[in-house]
């Protein structure tokens, strides 16, 4: 097939048809199975630094723990085998697709039940093991689910399915994350002191039955229309097309621009990334108990991501995406700038309700213009595999900074550890201008040799 132009060559949508978007039931599937694939992943890193600071383990510990989220990193290594091999009798029963969301779902739900029962101050490795069954069922839930994303609708309409996907992502993030502290503080012995693994087995288990809303959704949702794709006679043949010719194709499509384009996604969100692994742990140290971070992220957060995500995903159809790249760049680094001044705050609920909010609105517009740039950068025929080399090559660089992060912390402070997040995200503006660069050239240079342009 021909390559599909830059992320800027699609004329712009009148706003009436950008918003019906929203409504259509390709973008309402998004944003329930957005909030599947965003559950588990704070529980496995932010909301489990919470836990685990709470325990009485260290930063540095915590930081270095943060490695679990590698498992994301490298998702691209087994992305072939969910984009190809069947799994009977789920493909049979559910399609490619499907079978494998579902395969997924159930490791995860198996792993959170793990993290419910065991008690990180009696011992950290089951907790490991079960934190690492949870990436690992969580990041080919990704793979499979970019891919029933990519592939449920066409070029033009993926910035809103992006943004309902984002809605989705972040409504669970802030579900795991603050949700799951208010329902710990909830089920807290009252007059106890000190760590309760009780309440937090509890806590976990609810996740882990949150994860019915995309099982619910997968076993509801129609299989996206089956590409039927060429069939390897050998096995050198089969190595080649599902392993290789995906990575192939995409160096074919952007030649030389295919270097800047994987170095802008591998840093894109490395401001964001380093500094959220210290967040709970900063909340902690800085008095504010569970309660308190639930109810501002709940109220205050929630608001914020709904209106960033929907404000990128409109603002990406009418004035193009990589615009909206290089706005939610700034902003992603500029609200760490926030967080720097909320430490020399101390204990301020005020001052914790506008960073977080500010920290939501950058990250919801980053966000859903990020998905749809890395969209729009496919070939349907490898969506799965080319996709998640793209999002697991935006989580290598920045979560392996990230488990220095503790040690940093425990070294310099707080404050200066924000600053320095921020001051990561400077590179990221030069690199989406060089990348808008070539790709308005791409897309002249394609316009001025076709004949029907």
């Amino acid at each position: 097939m021909s390559a599909p132009s830059a992320a800027e060559a699609t004329p712009a949508l009148p706003w009436r048809d950008a918003l019906k978007v929203y409504l259509e039931p390709a973008t309402l599937r998004m944003l329930a199975l957005g909030f599947s694939a965003g559950l588990p992943l704070l529980l496995v890193l932010g909301t489990l630094s919470f836990r685990l600071r709470e325990a009485g383990i260290d930063r540095a510990t915590i930081g270095f723990l943060s490695w679990v989220g590698l498992a994301y990193g490298f998702k691209w290594v087994w992305a072939p085998l969910v984009d190809r091999l069947p799994l009977p009798p789920l493909t049979t029963l559910l399609g490619r697709r499907r079978g494998w969301l579902l395969l997924a779902q159930m490791v995860v739900i198996v792993g959170l039940v793990g993290m419910a029962v065991n008690d990180p101050s009696a011992g950290l490795r089951p907790m490991i093991w079960c934190a690492l069954l949870v990436a690992f069922g969580s990041a080919t839930q990704d793979i499979a689910l970019d891919a029933f994303r990519i592939e449920s609708a066409e070029t033009r309409k993926q910035a809103a399915l992006a943004a309902a996907y984002q809605t989705g992502y972040r409504l669970a993030m802030i579900w795991a994350g603050a949700g799951v502290l208010w329902v710990a503080a909830w089920a807290e012995v009252s007059g106890a002191s000190g760590y309760q693994n009780g309440a937090w087995k509890t806590a976990y288990l609810v996740m882990a039955g949150s994860m019915a809303v995309g099982v619910l959704t997968v076993l509801l949702s129609p299989e996206p229309i089956r590409r039927v794709l060429p069939q390897p006679k050998n096995a050198a043949e089969w190595l080649q097309s599902v392993l290789i010719e995906p990575f192939a194709d995409f160096i074919r499509r952007y030649k030389w621009q295919a270097a800047l384009i994987l170095s802008l996604i591998a840093i894109y969100r490395i401001s964001d990334v380093v500094m959220g692994i210290m967040a709970n742990p900063f909340y902690v140290d800085m008095g504010f108990t569970k309660e308190e971070v639930a109810n501002v992220s709940k109220v205050f957060g929630v608001i914020m991501t709904l209106v960033g995500a929907f404000v990128g995903g409109v603002l990406s159809m009418r004035i193009g995406v990589m615009r909206v790249l290089m706005l939610g760049a700034v902003l992603s680094a500029a609200s760490n700038l926030l967080f720097a001044w909320l430490a020399g705050r101390g204990h301020d609920l005020h001052a914790l309700i506008a960073v977080v909010s500010a920290d939501n609105l950058a990250g919801g517009i980053a966000s859903a213009a990020f998905i749809a740039y890395l969209s729009s950068l496919t070939n349907v025929s490898y969506s799965a595999t080319q996709y998640a080399l793209f999002s697991s090559l935006m989580l290598l660089l920045p979560k392996f900074i990230a488990g220095y992060s503790g040690v940093f912390v425990d070294a310099y402070g707080y404050s200066t550890f924000f600053i320095a997040t921020a001051v990561l995200g400077v590179p990221v503006l030069a690199l989406v201008a060089l990348a808008s660069r070539a790709a308005r050239a791409q897309h002249a240079s394609t316009a001025s040799t076709d004949p029907n342009s």
